[in-house]
């Protein structure tokens, strides 16, 4: 294992690799392709954020790749250039303090739907990862102001958006969490486009959701004893 550099804690090594294993399971799972997408952790007591670089590929990107940020988009530490998509990261991170990672992908039977400029509904209850659906961001181009403000002005308190003729954007308290996120909402994406391929598409109700909802509350907690 490297060790870390000047300034560095074996702890934000740690983050790096997280970071790092997270972008080649996007990859892994066919989230996205080459270096398509973006992570990033909010570190909160130093205040500062990881990201992923700009147009490095995960298979090969390595702990000086990846990109440590001030909370203005300035960057800290690192030879690359951050991310493109850092501004949303950035607003994400301002708009909701429950917010410590955030994931963006290609996966693609969400960009379908997002260049379809349709939400995910609640076509199975595995959408309760992100909250009752996937809302649907109106289209910006990448890595602007815009496209961050219809990110915000969506998201609401939702784990996941759907960014129109673009991608999906993740979000939850880790890293873990937000790629779990990411995921899942695939998992459902695909199912609600095959729904719409057969016929019409069964939705669950909010009261529905609403018991889900609750029921994810004790999701991977451990027995009370």
């Amino acid at each position: 294992m490297k060790k870390p550099h000047a300034n560095e804690t074996p702890g934000l090594d740690r983050k790096k690799d997280e970071l790092l294993h997270y972008g080649r399971e996007m990859i892994a799972l066919g989230l996205t392709t080459g270096s398509g997408g973006n992570l990033s952790i909010l570190l909160r007591e130093e205040d500062r954020i990881l990201i992923s670089p700009s147009g490095v590929a995960y298979a090969a990107m390595t702990r000086d790749d990846v990109v440590t940020c001030d909370r203005q988009g300035r960057v800290i530490r690192g030879t690359r250039r951050p991310s493109s998509e850092l501004g949303f990261h950035l607003a994400l991170y301002d708009h909701r303090p429950d917010i410590g990672a955030v994931v963006h992908t290609h996966s693609v039977f969400a960009t379908t739907l997002a260049c379809m400029h349709r939400e995910i509904p609640a076509v199975h209850y595995l959408v309760g990862f992100a909250g009752h659906k996937v809302p649907l961001a109106p289209y910006a181009t990448f890595g602007t102001p815009a496209l961050a403000n219809a990110i915000i002005d969506t998201i609401g308190q939702s784990n996941a958006v759907l960014m129109a003729n673009h991608g999906l954007v993740a979000v939850g308290p880790d890293l873990a969490a937000a790629f779990n996120v990411a995921e899942e909402i695939e998992l459902v994406a695909r199912i609600y486009y095959q729904t719409l391929v057969a016929g019409e598409p069964q939705i669950l109700s909010t009261q529905q959701m609403d018991e889900v909802l609750e029921k994810f509350k004790g999701y991977g907690r451990p027995m009370e004893k």
